[in-house]
């Protein structure tokens, strides 16, 4: 599985990949939004995770191009605090399909992950 890793903390994207990599995950990394559209063609994702506060191009234009552009079905997981929780609330509205609130375990995003990859092999 194919997972496409919108943020523009590097840390953490890199902390993200490593832990996912780990578990068999083949890993993209993109910095912002418009990164992850340009590409997103080119990289073929079974599944994003996406930041929604980013520079350049936030997570709810990722969602929204890859729910409404492109009228996909490819997961859309959106990582954020709390604190947005009206960008949290918008991402929802366009089609995002779950939601993981920062901070969170590497172990329990694998574990989130998994219900998807079940999903996928279905």
């Amino acid at each position: 599985m194919k997972i496409l890793i919108v943020e523009d903390d590097l840390l953490l994207s890199k902390t993200i990949a490593f832990k996912l990599s780990k578990e068999g995950y083949e890993v993209e990394i993109r910095q912002n939004g418009l990164e992850a559209i340009a590409g997103f063609d080119s990289i073929l994702p079974d599944l994003v995770l996406t930041d929604i506060m980013m520079p350049i191009s936030n997570g709810l234009d990722v969602v929204n191009h890859v729910k409404n552009h492109l009228k996909s079905k490819i997961p859309v997981v959106v990582l954020s605090s709390a604190k947005h929780q009206n960008m949290i609330d918008n991402a929802r509205e366009i089609g995002a399909d779950d939601f993981i609130s920062k901070p969170f375990s590497p172990d329990f995003l694998v574990q989130k992950l998994a219900s998807f990859s079940k999903i996928a092999a279905a």
